[in-house]
């Protein structure tokens, strides 16, 4: 080999070298591109799996990308930017049909015949409790409910009032952006108000849903964004926030007992938590099939009664605590891209989106967060971390949940989220069907 031979050869190795230490996510980049063609050509030639394998190669694959990119994005990384990428991009290219049938049915597989975003909670809620200092579980329930409250009044009281100065009535703003945003998400509050809504004023029930999703939509995104700028604060502020512990305890936070968070990973105690999380879940099915009460409720129910009573052994904690940490830290930018190509209907929006209509649907989002924050503070909790799960009420509903949290970094507060979600949407849905019968 000639002299130039040997520069030219030690420069190319440089560039593939350079080239190979670029990382999307964890995957460095040749790698990316090469696992990205693949994928890209066997949904053009329709052969990619209309099954779980194909939709985790989708939503991974769309996913890794879009979480990298919101994190190095000037001034969108601090508002929570992977999340709003990760939801909102997925949602534009099903918009103007760049992901084409193929493509979508693989995702549609996962996130809906496989019912992939319950196990993604479920791992969530049963893991993050089971690993929680008890002391500070108990006072999170017990504190949570009053910045809750007071938020929803503020948010209602707030909605309406700036719905009509800019020129709505009372009783659309209440009815058709402020109790959509607080109702719990689509599921569980956009179908059953809009069934409701039809039963009352005798219509079909269709007819409301196109007129109830923006304003979700819109309210989940502006608490994307205040997620991130509280998450912001409490990293300029470090004494405002117990980065994902919600009550303030003499002995420091607590927030994993330290026989769990000490302890080396056990792929098969791991395997142990994948089977509590599918038990707990079908506990609360069951529970909602005698009491009526939503299975998601129960199932949080059950494992704070399992933790608060010492139940279960330390080592099947562990393995569930582990679980949900590699969860949470793998498969939430892939998730949220599925929620994003499936629950994110843009095409709603934009029929009804105008400047006055944001405005006003961000003014009942920032009613709610700030009064979690004030009464948070009152009550001896971190007042950002109750902010955030107050916030969480006006969310999409689980795709709320994990779109807000995960844009704060703090999803070991997901039980105390999906409270807020859950029982806070049923009990604003309940109530709106009634006053709306008393005003019709």
């Amino acid at each position: 080999m000639t002299g130039e031979s040997y520069k030219n050869s030690q420069k190319n190795n440089s560039f593939f070298a350079k080239l190979a230490s670029v990382k999307i996510g964890v995957v460095p980049l040749p790698l990316y591109m090469i696992i990205a063609v693949v994928v890209y050509f066997a949904a053009v030639y329709e052969i990619l799996p209309a099954d779980m394998i194909g939709g985790f190669a989708v939503i991974i694959t769309m996913g890794i990308l879009l979480g990298h990119l919101g994190m190095k994005i000037p001034v969108l990384k601090d508002i929570g930017g992977p999340a709003i990428l990760a939801l909102l991009v997925p949602s534009i290219l099903v918009y103007f049909s760049v992901i084409n049938e193929t493509g979508l049915n693989a995702v549609t597989q996962l996130m809906k015949s496989s019912n992939f975003l319950y196990l993604y909670i479920s791992i969530l809620v049963v893991g993050s409790i089971l690993g929680m200092n008890r002391k500070v579980l108990l006072q999170g329930f017990s504190k949570m409910f009053v910045p809750l409250i007071l938020g929803t009044l503020a948010s209602v009281g707030v909605g309406v009032l700036v719905g009509m100065l800019f020129g709505y009535s009372a009783k659309h703003t209440l009815f058709y952006i402020v109790v959509p945003i607080i109702g719990g998400g689509i599921g569980e509050g956009i179908l059953p108000l809009s069934i409701g809504y039809g039963q009352v004023l005798g219509a079909a029930p269709e007819t409301f849903v196109g007129q109830l999703i923006p304003a979700a939509v819109i309210g989940n995104i502006a608490a994307i964004i205040c997620a991130g700028l509280l998450s912001r604060l409490g990293q300029k502020k470090p004494h405002l926030t117990g980065n994902g512990v919600l009550v303030k305890t003499k002995g420091g936070d607590g927030i994993t007992e330290s026989v769990t968070i000490n302890k080396p990973v056990d792929f098969p105690l791991m395997g142990a938590g994948l089977l509590m999380a599918c038990t707990f879940f079908i506990l609360g099915g069951l529970g909602h099939m005698l009491l009526g009460m939503p299975g998601p409720v129960l199932m949080i129910v059950a494992a704070a009664l399992v933790k608060s009573l010492k139940l279960m052994p330390a080592k099947m904690e562990q393995g569930a605590y582990h679980l949900y940490k590699f969860v949470s830290s793998s498969l939430t930018w892939p998730l949220m891209v599925g929620l994003g190509m499936l629950y994110i209907p843009l095409e709603d929006v934009v029929k009804t989106v105008t400047p006055s209509y944001v405005i006003v649907c961000v003014s009942v989002v920032l009613s709610m967060v700030t009064t979690g924050y004030f009464v948070g503070k009152l009550m001896k909790m971190y007042p950002v971390d109750s902010a955030i799960v107050t916030g969480c009420h006006s969310g999409l509903g689980g795709t709320g949940d994990v779109a807000i949290l995960s844009a704060s970094n703090r999803m070991s507060l997901m039980p105390f989220a999906q409270i807020s979600t859950r029982l806070g949407g049923a009990s604003t849905v309940i109530l709106a069907i009634m006053l709306l019968k008393l005003l019709s």
